[in-house]
């Protein structure tokens, strides 16, 4: 008997398990929203306990910049979830523009949180600075969150970057074809978690005065 992984041998032909794939990619995701969801609690527990002060340092934040980088990702999911289709109908040159244009889109919006967070750095709102320290606690577990929240979803915007390159090598390659799709599939998927993410980031710590 030949074993493959993630394949199963049936006369001489390999088959692939896109179902089995696909629930994988599904429990994967499952698991982010308990890690992300008990940070939302988290962040609730301390709001109730600081309602005041959470107010207060939310008004030092960028409305402006987490509006784009808001646009910047909801354009990206659009953009891979097109890539999606014009696979399907066989648009190998313009999947491939789509998922060139969601790896810039992320680009974009790491950049835009670099800014950001250096614009913290150089007003002394960053952890253990004698500025932020200097303030009230609810305005210390405000901005503790805010780099926690926001630093963990930068890097999930990161890995994802990585799994959309390899896509779109894939693509080139003709790994993922318009009859084999499921791991640009998986791949859109995990984009599509981290914008969600990010739409609920949005309002708690920019919009919520």
């Amino acid at each position: 008997m030949t074993l493959h992984i993630g394949t199963a041998a049936v006369n001489g032909h390999s088959h692939r398990d896109d179902t089995g794939s696909r629930m994988g990619m599904w429990l994967f995701l499952f698991t982010e929203l308990i890690l992300f969801g008990g940070m939302f609690i988290v962040y609730a527990v301390y709001r109730f306990g600081h309602p005041e002060e959470f107010q207060l340092a939310a008004q030092e934040m960028d409305t402006f910049v987490g509006a784009l980088n808001t646009i910047i990702l909801l354009t990206s999911s659009l953009t891979v979830a097109m890539s999606i289709t014009a696979i399907q109908q066989g648009r190998k040159a313009v999947s491939m523009l789509l998922v060139s244009m969601t790896v810039l889109l992320a680009l974009a919006f790491l950049v835009n949180k670099y800014f950001e967070w250096g614009h913290k750095f150089d007003v002394g709102l960053y952890p253990r600075a004698p500025e932020l320290l200097s303030r009230q606690p609810g305005e210390i577990l405000y901005f503790g969150l805010y780099y926690v929240m926001t630093g963990l979803h930068a890097l999930h915007v990161l890995i994802g970057v990585g799994v959309l390159a390899y896509i779109l090598f894939a693509i080139g390659r003709n790994r993922i074809t318009s009859t084999s799709y499921v791991r640009l599939e998986s791949g859109a998927l995990y984009w599509h978690l981290v914008d969600i993410i990010w739409i609920f980031l949005f309002p708690l710590f920019y919009l919520i005065h």
